[in-house]
């Protein structure tokens, strides 16, 4: 029998804890709202019995819960982890995995960003090969899951990228009021498979990296440049929910000017921060052939 040992692991959302399995659980993914929902899974519905869970996900190797604001997560981890080993190395089932279910089973996290206007909703498969932005409907033509989220009137801007979207909102909605009406939209429409982008708008799109060909546009200095983007800040660009993109160097100021996009595009301390965080490193880097980052919201 295989010994089950967890691992605790925080998420950018406060509420949500992982608890990872060094063993896979399940083959398919599962969301749960409350004890009747988890009808087929033993494990969720002794979880229940939690008065602090509020919602359970189980995908692959983890279980991740969403607690209420009754307690901290540093109070209960630890017990909550016990119970899950002893649970598990008792050889009781997890879930009662059925074939042909009508739905994909999706889960949909949302993460706050350095942006208190955009929300992240994180999904656990990838929903588009290359990133896409629209600040309105009319941009969204070849995006249907962006025109459906443009109907909610408090949408403003949305950005895709490989397994996440942005929603960037209007002042006139609070996120505490209207996040779970979009994480559940979302998370349905993924369930049903639905198309999110259109597979023209797809194969006309521009990689998201500077391929050989693009190269050949750019002298040396600026492929340097690139690259320092695309190693050191992008990833950390992107946990927040945003991007960066090279848009040129000039060679006799030495300035270097970059596309924030998705949460960073407009976020009161991202360009500021992004701007002075990218010169740092640029300048060391690269020595005195960077003067200054100007930074442009896309």
């Amino acid at each position: 029998m295989k010994e089950f040992n967890i691992t605790v692991a925080t998420t950018q959302n406060p509420k949500i804890l992982k608890f990872e399995a060094n063993h896979f659980l399940v083959k398919d993914n599962y969301e749960f709202k409350n004890i009747d929902e988890a009808k087929n899974s033993p494990l969720a519905q002794q979880l229940f019995y939690l008065p602090f869970i509020k919602t359970i996900y189980i995908s692959g190797n983890f279980i991740a819960m969403e607690r209420f604001d009754i307690v901290e997560w540093d109070d209960v981890k630890d017990e909550v982890a016990q119970q899950l080993v002893e649970y598990l190395n008792a050889g009781e089932p997890v879930v009662h995995e059925t074939e042909g279910q009508s739905k994909q089973a999706i889960t949909l996290y949302a993460e706050v960003t350095p942006n208190p206007a955009v929300m992240k909703f994180v999904a656990n498969k990838k929903i588009v090969p290359n990133i896409f932005e629209y600040k309105n409907i009319d941009e969204a033509k070849d995006a249907p899951l962006a025109q459906a989220l443009f109907h909610f009137p408090f949408v403003k801007e949305i950005f895709f990228d490989e397994n996440y979207i942005s929603v960037s909102k209007y002042d006139m909605a609070n996120w505490e009021e209207v996040t779970q009406e979009v994480r559940e939209f979302i998370r349905n429409y993924l369930a049903d498979d639905k198309p999110v982008i259109n597979e023209a708008a797809i194969a006309a799109a521009k990689p998201s990296k500077i391929d050989n060909e693009a190269a050949q546009d750019y002298d040396d200095t600026s492929l340097q440049i690139i690259d320092i983007l695309e190693e050191y800040v992008k990833p950390a660009v992107a946990s927040d929910g945003g991007n960066i993109l090279f848009q040129s160097y000039e060679e006799d100021s030495k300035t270097v000017n970059v596309i924030l996009q998705g949460a960073c595009s407009g976020c009161p301390s991202s360009t500021f921060t992004l701007k002075n965080g990218i010169e740092t490193m640029l300048k060391n880097m690269m020595g005195d052939k960077v003067n200054e980052v100007v930074a442009i919201n896309g």
